[in-house]
């Protein structure tokens, strides 16, 4: 770790750490980085393929925990940006065009990053899901109810597993809150979900219908491990490509 402000809520690491080894250390002093991707990528992995877990329904993903940036580019230069505290407005976020950019627009060299406190406690809920209609009710239930789980994973058919985190009475009172509202029964799931996703490298689109065993992701849109790359870019996406590695070293 090459800079610590628990105090602040931030770090700045070498994008060659593993996810373990920095919360390891970062648990010393109650705190964490609120990401969760299946295996034990490293931080460089997680900002390249823009990597995430469950805990992304509440703290985001990677894109939403990075701070600034420093990358090597193709032509040698060393670039930063963004900053090291939560509060940086000045200039565009240049930080983000990097997360999901698979490497192709430079080498990352340094993270800064957004950290948050250890919940005191933690209690999980599985509530059975018998098919689409059924998931798609308890997400709009559990939209508009007072609940605010860190953690929320469908999948058709199968369960919807809700992490809630914080002070222990007010995860009691959270859990059956959620209890009442929506049944279920508590358990402990992640393990499960995160090696389904392992499994599933990448995106598992949802058609509406029944999937096959294991049952998939009801999320279109949610990519908790590095995916597939079929090398073709959006055209802004390709235009700042071209800027910032126009002799093509990186494509």
């Amino acid at each position: 770790m090459l800079e610590y402000e628990p105090g602040d809520l931030t770090c700045v690491v070498e994008a060659g750490i593993r996810l373990s080894a920095l919360n390891a250390r970062l648990a010393e002093r109650g705190q964490r980085l609120s990401l969760d991707p299946p295996g034990d990528p490293t931080l460089g992995a997680c900002v390249a393929a823009d990597l995430s877990g469950p805990l992304s329904h509440r703290f985001g993903t990677m894109r939403d925990l990075l701070l600034g940036i420093t990358v090597v580019l193709s032509d040698g230069t060393v670039a930063n940006s963004g900053g090291k505290v939560v509060k940086n407005v000045a200039g565009y976020d240049l930080a983000k065009l990097f997360c999901g950019s698979q490497g192709r627009l430079g080498l990352i060299v340094r993270v800064s990053l957004r950290l948050h406190p250890l919940p005191a406690a933690a209690r999980s809920l599985s509530v059975p899901v018998p098919g689409p209609a059924e998931g798609r009710r308890l997400l709009r239930e559990l939209r508009h109810s007072q609940l605010v789980p860190s953690a929320a994973d469908l999948q058709v058919p199968g369960r919807l597993a809700l992490l809630f985190e914080g002070a222990p009475r007010g995860v009691d009172a959270e859990l059956e809150a959620a209890r009442e509202l929506l049944g279920g029964e508590e358990s402990d799931p992640w393990g499960e979900l995160l090696a389904f996703q392992a499994g599933a490298r990448g995106r598992v689109p949802f058609d509406g219908v029944a999937g096959p065993e294991p049952p998939f992701l009801a999320r279109r849109d949610t990519a908790y491990v590095e995916r597939e790359v079929d090398g073709r870019w959006p055209p802004l996406a390709e235009r700042v490509r071209a800027a910032l590695d126009p002799e093509g070293v990186l494509a």
